[in-house]
């Protein structure tokens, strides 16, 4: 690489290059090795279906930050990259990309010609987010790249369903679940957004059966569902309907008798006090349902339409058209009595925003109750702990209150469930391996289970799947359990979670340390980034315009470990853009005052040198702790004074009269530079690593290959001085005060006289230093009086009076 520097940065020229240079070198690269201690981060894994995202770039930026950090720390640091096959996202992409092209579902072309159709999608589309990711710079460990249906990893989902089922965990049940009818799958209640509707509440009546012309009126925010109604129910202790208990009343619209019955779940306050009992399509009435042994009528198909369980001229429509049909027929027989405003939440699949259907179906799950237990006290005996600490409250309240989990989904893009029957004898059975007969019957009249996993299942597995298990490999034993896990919040509940609980059954231990929480991106005006705000921020177009540093200093230098939301826009990012290039041009005017120094130490230090030196191991001490702790933000805002304020701001200016001398002076402060300009490229490298690394390969006298795997700062080679820090701060105090009072006179140009007045203490100091505070406050004749001489004004710093001259420059 080309030692000369640039008169300015260009990133476009600088960083391609140098990803290049980093990866063709392998050092991202880790082995087992027994004299080093291990420091593995996970990789939440982005969805094959993924482009990049601002979340994207601010949790791989943290955990490129810090595994970097731990690189240059001597560790044998591990960051575990991979891709999510993202099973339902992945097959509504490939599925609509096939009705766009041909004209087709998946259901015309069969399961084994679609998943063929997403595995060529895959190959085509698939690494868009993984070459988004090397454009942030992450060092991560290529060589391990894991995709999880990759084969290995299929063994792994395998073996661990087969655990859990031999332990009695995993079971078929006939309960509602959440389906989406336009992926025609169920999905977890997790997967489900809730937003706040305009809806209505109808007032219907459900004439008497034994007295047609009377009878009860119901409050429903949902009439299309009525037609599959099996009561009505009231509150026992809801005086108003004493009477009613016992009674039939006439299901509208079927003409079909369904009793009263009273139960504890209505709520009295709500609508009438009377509510209709939908037990296959309501999940609270399905409970209801079983406590009173009422018949469970599915009147929805598949695909979200009604089936032959209605009456025939219902027969076909969705549940929206259904709803107009209903309420026609309602008010056309005066059984609607009224209709009122009503606001709700209306639950959309998180994936194709599809309004989700509560749905009676057979579906696996797991049992959860037991599997929790030990997370749980994992958390709090703080085997694992949560960044920032209220996190945990959300996992315990979570976990605390959990449903077993639905594991199946009606999708053909994922890991198979390993279940088998035997159409000979009807037997059940688990296999780890692809059977060819029935164990039970020796039939080899068999078939797989269709049903695929939850994508989450396979995902829970990540931290040791991807290190051979279930085989006991040398990875295994080295790099689990892992050191820190760094995530948004949003995925507490799918992700972190089963990883913990997962880790904890198989191998007894939690799967990393620390879970790092991080927050959420805002636009400037903190709002939440959306398509309908067009207020989104693409990560791409930011590196394109303030260069990938930039971006990643910006997000760093706001990520406070509270975990509260950033606020992104271009006026931050131009101040992130402006520190790398002040990083560029302090380091230009370094190594163009370096020629012909010779390396070595700098021998003895005048005050200013033992000044920066105790403030640069300061610094070092500042951050290693910051980064070291995941406070990440007050490591990177330490770096950011300390270079833009003492080593800008003062010591390059401090230092241009002595590096304009020859001999001993010249060289000392070369050295002293050198010194200050290596320690924080090395400080500043995780954060911003393109133009550190750039700026160290044009170091003279530098012996490594790359910055990346240099030495981190050892705090204890900066000798900290109380007495040059307490002395540098008179040093400042006098050349702010007098800036600022000529500022205040719109005195920009010249020089004016000065006087000073102070204590003794603080006379030797400013007059041992009187040349660099005459050159920097740009004064003259700096002389001791106790008396304001005439025509002077008076500048006051703490102790000290300076007097300036300023006959003939102002009015």
């Amino acid at each position: 690489m080309s030692m000369e520097m640039d008169k300015s940065y260009d990133p476009s020229k600088v960083e391609d290059k140098i990803y290049d240079f980093w990866t063709n070198g392998g050092w991202f690269h880790s082995e087992p090795d027994d004299s080093k201690e291990p420091f593995v981060v996970m990789m939440p894994l982005p969805n094959v279906t993924g482009i990049l995202h601002t979340g994207h770039a601010l949790n791989n930026g943290l955990q490129d930050l810090v595994i970097r950090f731990q690189r240059m720390r001597g560790k044998n640091a591990m960051w575990m990259p991979g891709e999510d096959h993202a099973g339902v996202a992945t097959q509504i992409v490939v599925d609509r990309d096939l009705f766009k092209t041909e004209g087709k579902s998946r259901f015309d072309i069969g399961r084994e010609e679609f998943t063929k159709r997403v595995w060529e999608w895959k190959e085509k589309h698939g690494n868009i987010i993984i070459n988004q990711l090397k454009k942030l710079g992450v060092s991560c460990d290529w060589e391990r790249f894991t995709f999880t249906m990759d084969e290995n990893y299929q063994v792994a989902v395998r073996e661990a369903f087969c655990h859990y089922f031999e332990k009695g965990y995993i079971y078929q049940g006939n309960r509602v679940i959440n389906w989406c009818p336009y992926c025609q799958t169920a999905i977890s209640d997790i997967e489900v957004e809730h937003e706040d509707a305009d809806g209505h509440l109808w007032f219907v009546r459900y004439p008497f059966e034994d007295n047609p012309e009377d009878g009860v009126v119901v409050a429903t925010t949902r009439p299309e569902t009525m037609l599959g109604d099996t009561a009505v129910a009231v509150n026992p202790s809801d005086e108003r309907y004493k009477k009613l208990k016992g009674k039939n009343v006439i299901l509208p619209i079927a003409d079909k008798p369904i009793p009263v019955i009273e139960d504890d779940y209505v709520d009295m306050e709500f609508g009438t006090g009377v509510v209709k009992i939908t037990p296959a399509h309501d999940p609270n009435d399905f409970e209801v349902g079983k406590r009173h042994k009422l018949p469970m009528p599915v009147i929805m198909d598949a695909s979200g339409k009604l089936n032959n369980k209605v009456p025939k001229r219902y027969q076909g429509l969705t549940m929206l058209q259904a709803r107009k049909k209903i309420i026609a027929e309602l008010e056309e027989k005066g059984l609607l009595i009224e209709v009122g405003n009503h606001k709700h939440a209306v639950g959309h699949h998180d994936k194709c925003k599809t309004t989700v259907e509560p749905l009676l179906s057979k579906q696996w799950f797991m049992r959860m109750d037991e599997l929790v237990r030990p997370a749980i006290q994992a958390v709090k005996d703080r085997e694992v702990q949560f960044i920032p600490d209220r996190w945990s409250k959300v996992y315990f309240d979570w976990m605390e209150n959990i449903h077993d989990w639905c594991l199946s989904r009606q999708s053909w893009w994922g890991h198979r469930m390993p279940l088998y029957y035997c159409d000979n004898c009807d037997h059940t059975f688990i296999s780890r391996d692809e059977p060819t007969k029935c164990p039970k019957c020796a039939s080899t009249s068999i078939r797989q289970e269709e049903d695929s996993l939850d994508t989450w299942f396979s995902s829970a597995l990540w931290p040791f799947a991807t290190l051979g298990w279930p085989e006991k490999s040398k990875d295994l034993e080295y790099y689990h359990p892992g050191a820190v896990l760094i995530t948004g919040y949003d995925i507490i509940f799918y992700w972190v979670a089963r990883m913990i609980f997962s880790s904890l059954e198989f191998f007894g231990d939690v799967p990393f340390k620390y879970a790092y929480m991080t927050g959420l991106i805002r636009d400037e005006k903190g709002r939440k980034m959306s398509k309908s705000l067009q207020n989104a921020i693409d990560p791409m177009e930011v590196i394109k315009k303030f260069g990938t540093d930039a971006m990643r200093f910006t997000l760093m230098f706001l990520s406070t470990q509270g975990g509260q939301d950033i606020k992104l826009g271009d006026t931050i990012l131009t101040e992130g853009r402006n520190f790398v290039n002040k990083l560029w041009n302090a380091s230009r005017f370094t190594m163009m005052n370096l020629e012909g120094m010779k390396p070595g130490e700098p021998g003895k230090l005048k005050f200013i040198d033992r000044w920066i030196i105790s403030r640069l191991g300061e610094t070092a001490k500042t951050v290693t702790t910051a980064f070291d702790t995941y406070d990440i933000a007050k490591g990177v805002r330490a770096m950011y004074d300390f270079f833009w304020t003492d080593f800008c701001d003062w010591y390059i200016e401090l230092s241009k009269l002595p590096i304009q001398s020859e001999g001993d002076d010249k060289l000392r402060t070369q050295r002293v530079l050198y010194l200050c300009l290596d320690t924080i490229l090395k400080l500043l490298h995780p954060v911003i690593p393109f133009v550190t690394e750039e700026i160290w390969q044009k170091l003279p006298h530098r012996a490594g290959e790359t910055i990346m795997i240099e030495d981190w700062p050892k705090v204890e080679r900066f000798a900290f001085d109380e007495t040059a820090e307490s002395e540098m701060v008179k040093v400042q105090s006098a050349i702010k005060s007098i800036r600022n009072l000529k500022a205040k006179l719109r005195i920009h140009q010249g020089i004016v006289a000065c006087t000073f007045n102070a204590p003794t203490e603080s006379i030797k100091i400013l007059e041992r230093e009187f040349e660099q505070i005459e050159k920097l406050a740009r004064v003259e004749g700096f002389n001791f009086s106790e008396i304001q001489p005439e025509g002077s004004v008076t500048a006051v710093s703490s102790d000290m009076k300076f007097y300036l001259d300023v006959a003939g420059k102002i009015d």
